[in-house]
């Protein structure tokens, strides 16, 4: 049987191993969520923050407990701490928006990070971002307002916070760049992991609510299925280019929308959709003139 499923993993294209597994990755990523907004309304923020970080954390320095020690060594011991808080911000304002938005709609907005990344890259690393990327750029932010719907009755203010969440992003994604691919990506994981776990502990005394059983083990499968969704997204981009992968990240959306409804009959409304559509739509555009860009 093992044989077989590894024949048929051989016989795939590179390419399609690596949409596959970046597939997978965001499925898990969108399945973590899932259980941060099924305990949002019991459990304070900052714990289910803590939750997520410290159950994939736990699981990561079981799994490399041997190494643990040659793991942890790194050149950039600051840039890894500035990029792990970053994605600590992100997560903290994503869990939060769970609070007040459906799945797909915090899902939507927080796919603008793409553009915001176009952004932070023309100010931060001084590239040179062309009048097309900058269209799309604002045609996307468009599709944002398109779901908060500002001056309707039903303005989503809340939807910002998906938008702040996407910054962090962002930022994070700018401050992995700079890293660049001289660290080891599991170095890199568990500093990201281990610095998000001793951030919310210092906030835990102050909100910590005893869950029950079940809601333990839910906390745990925020942590198991993060880390199922690095180790799939670790294997997509040995299998497949970063830029190749990189519209798969839209897969969000659709994940974000199928699991919203199966878990809580949430479906995303006419408008909703549209705003994503806008936004997916220009970051594709911008993804492919960036490797038209690359090419030249």
């Amino acid at each position: 049987m093992i044989d077989q499923i590894r024949q048929r993993h051989n016989a795939l294209a590179p390419m399609t191993r690596g949409a596959l597994g970046f597939i997978l990755a965001v499925l898990m990523f969108n399945l973590m969520d899932v259980g941060a907004k099924t305990l949002v309304a019991d459990y304070p923020t900052p714990q289910l923050v803590w939750a997520r970080y410290a159950a994939q954390t736990g699981l990561m320095v079981l799994i490399f407990l041997p190494s643990l020690r040659q793991r942890l060594k790194t050149e950039h011991l600051s840039l890894q701490l500035i990029r792990s808080l970053f994605l600590f911000a992100a997560t903290g304002v994503f869990f939060t928006s769970f609070i007040y938005l459906e799945l797909a709609t915090a899902a939507a907005v927080f796919a603008t990070s793409p553009l915001i990344i176009t952004i932070l890259s023309a100010v931060i690393l001084k590239e040179q971002v062309g009048p097309r990327r900058w269209i799309a750029v604002l045609v996307g932010l468009t599709g944002v307002l398109i779901i908060l719907r500002p001056g309707f009755d039903v303005f989503q203010i809340a939807a910002l916070l998906p938008a702040l969440a996407a910054t962090f992003y962002a930022s994070y994604q700018i401050a992995t760049r700079w890293l660049g691919a001289t660290e080891p990506i599991w170095t890199t994981l568990l500093y990201t992991t281990g610095v998000g776990t001793v951030l919310a502990s210092f906030a835990l005394p102050f909100f910590w609510v005893t869950p029950s059983g079940t809601d333990a083990l839910i906390m745990l499968s925020m942590g198991a299925f993060g880390l199922a969704g690095h180790v799939a997204l670790v294997y997509a981009l040995n299998q497949a280019p970063a830029s190749a992968l990189a519209p798969f990240n839209y897969m969000g959306f659709v994940w974000a929308s199928i699991v919203g409804f199966i878990f809580f009959a949430e479906i995303p409304d006419a408008v909703t959709v549209a705003g994503a559509a806008v936004i997916i739509s220009a970051g594709i555009y911008v993804w492919h003139r960036e490797r038209v860009r690359a090419r030249q």
